[in-house]
């Protein structure tokens, strides 16, 4: 990896290279036309050439919304078509069209309470509107996953912890093992990552989810290395 500073030239070399997607910049990158890719923020310059993607890993700072990017929101209020979600504290909510939905209708759609936990994908990320979030793929039609999370509890991690969670490779990439071990150990359980910084954990009963969210911050807080990460998972299960 390299380690890259705000106003730092990008050079093409660094760029991932695909046959067929387009490149796609995530946080702390900014796009200078017409072929200018700058950092905003310091830290480490990572690449995903399966997603023809890049971004800078970084610590600290609110989660800025980016196209694409999978998200927790809550909700807080509706209108006729539209719900609105909160994806950070002290931010304007997101917009998630109510037909935004597989299968949803005007006849025929989800109805949302306030509070209720949604996994969306961002759809519109402007500095100067406020985001859009869809339940849908634009593309299939299908929901892919996302949706309402029903039961199960809410955990915040550091965007980084997120990142790392939703690496297509954690224990490669992002050197995680605490849920690999967990799922070894025969612990059962359900989990949606959002790159807001937040975690949803489900399972059969309360003390689990609470142990596998538990597990989770305690990797991200204290900074456990794999070895440490066994060690806190075999603790866990012995309480289980």
């Amino acid at each position: 990896m390299t380690f890259v500073l705000p106003g730092d030239h990008i050079d093409s070399e660094l760029l991932p290279s695909h046959p067929t997607l387009p490149i796609k910049l995530g946080p702390g990158l900014r796009h200078i036309p017409p072929n200018t890719i700058t950092p905003v923020v310091a830290g480490q310059l990572c690449t995903d050439t399966r997603k023809n993607s890049i971004w800078v890993e970084f610590n600290g700072g609110r989660y800025i919304p980016t196209v694409g990017d999978l998200v927790i929101a809550t909700v807080h209020h509706s209108s006729v078509d539209v719900y609105y979600a909160s994806i950070t504290d002290y931010t304007s909510y997101a917009s998630l069209p109510q037909l935004s939905f597989e299968g949803a209708t005007k006849k025929n759609r989800p109805v949302l309470v306030q509070g209720s936990l949604i996994y969306a994908r961002v759809s519109l990320a402007n500095k100067h509107m406020d985001p859009e979030l869809e339940c849908v793929s634009s593309s299939t039609g299908k929901s892919d996953g996302l949706g309402l999370l029903t039961g199960g509890m809410l955990f915040t991690v550091s965007l980084v912890m997120a990142r790392r969670l939703m690496m297509p490779k954690p224990t490669e990439q992002g050197k995680l093992v605490v849920l690999e071990e967990l799922g070894d150990a025969g612990v059962a359980f359900e989990i949606a990552v959002g790159r807001n910084g937040k975690v949803w954990v489900n399972s059969k009963n309360p003390k689990t989810t609470l142990a596998v969210g538990k597990a989770i911050q305690d990797t991200d807080a204290k900074g456990l290395s794999m070895d440490e990460q066994k060690k806190l998972v075999k603790k866990l299960v012995k309480e289980l």
